[in-house]
């Protein structure tokens, strides 16, 4: 593979690796600097970039070999999640890589060991790895503070970080969603059929309110349909008729006119989560609950963006000052050009040097 000067590693989320090179694409970076080293299935979409790009299976030794001679070759190496145990020894075993490493922390890749419900052997063996790297990662990309400050509490990192919220996903949108009338309060709960979300716990916190006139919404069409499985039971069990599981892919435009029905959101997630769709929610002037002892709570309160306690869970309305601050708050800090000059400014030789 030809040498370019910027690597990308990233995971299997093509959704995330697809939206963020078309955003380059469309705002004329020199994508032959950049090159790609991505987790899963070879996609001819990508060769639309015009740079070096190379697919693998997490058991691919010889493809591995080739990852380590392009982190070799590069001078610097973005990490879109920090999780691969390849990835992991390589930095372990050459630590000088560690100074051009850009970790972009994704939550769950900083999270993973501390909210594991069980620990077995091979845990402790990577989170021992974990605790090595980490230490020797010379930057991290990080917009919301708090996981900065975690990864510094719990793993001792001391590189510098890149204020930078990365992907296409976290801009604000101007969607054009009209409210549709509806007599019932519309709750959503979670984005997704993952554990994370904790549903059922989210379910006693509604308990009080079933005899009201609520409708539940859980989406779960993506994530462990086993566990989904065992939401809408517990969902259909406790609030009948007024628990609707969303199973299926919504196409763009019903996804609109379903968001146009939701009064409330409430996110369970124990860690930062959901951003993207938190971020959404609230341009959209929608009432968000979240923890307030996780990161995101504090990162929301830092820019002015009204979010909930959802230890005080009320099916009052949001008023109209306080959508409208939302909105215009996330519609200023989650701008495309404030990303643009993020991105700018990430790839820059000269301003690494300073």
């Amino acid at each position: 593979m030809q040498k370019s000067k910027i690597l990308h590693i990233f995971n299997d989320q093509k959704k995330f690796s697809k939206d963020f090179f078309d955003f380059l694409l469309k705002h004329n970076f020199d994508l032959s600097r950049h090159s790609l080293f991505h987790y899963g299935k070879k996609d001819p979409y990508y060769a639309k970039f015009g740079m070096p790009y190379l697919f693998s299976s997490y058991f691919s030794v010889w493809k591995h070999f080739k990852l380590l001679r392009m982190m070799f070759d590069n001078e610097k190496i973005i990490v879109h999640s920090l999780a691969s145990p390849w990835l992991l020894l390589y930095l372990f075993f050459f630590p000088s890589l560690g100074q051009k490493v850009h970790w972009a922390i994704w939550g769950k890749d900083l999270y993973y060991y501390r909210l594991l419900e069980k620990k077995h052997l091979h845990h402790h063996i990577y989170e021992f790895f974990r605790k090595k790297v980490f230490k020797i990662i010379g930057n991290t990309l990080v917009y919301v503070k708090g996981d900065y400050e975690l990864a510094q509490q719990w793993y001792g990192v001391k590189g510098k970080n890149y204020d930078c919220f990365m992907y296409p996903s976290n801009l604000h949108k101007e969607i054009d969603i009209k409210p549709r009338k509806h007599t019932t309060v519309n709750i959503q709960i979670g984005n997704s059929a993952e554990k994370s979300n904790n549903h059922f716990d989210v379910f006693d916190r509604l308990l009080k309110y079933k005899e009201d006139n609520i409708r539940i919404f859980a989406p779960l069409s993506y994530g462990d349909q086993e566990y989904a499985r065992k939401v809408i039971a517990k969902g259909k069990a406790l609030f009948g008729e007024k628990f609707v599981p969303l199973t299926e892919f919504i196409p763009y435009n019903e996804y609109l006119d379903y968001l146009g029905t939701i009064d409330i959101v409430i996110f369970g997630h124990q860690r930062q989560q959901a951003l993207g769709n938190s971020i959404i929610l609230l341009g959209l002037g929608k009432k968000v609950y979240m923890r307030n002892d996780i990161t995101t709570w504090e990162f929301f309160h830092d820019i002015s963006v009204k979010v909930y306690n959802i230890e005080n869970i009320d099916l009052r309305p949001l008023d109209e000052f306080t959508k409208r601050q939302n909105r215009e708050n996330i519609k200023a800090y989650f701008s495309e050009e404030r990303l643009v000059a993020q991105l700018k400014k990430l790839f820059d030789k000269k301003e690494e040097e300073e």
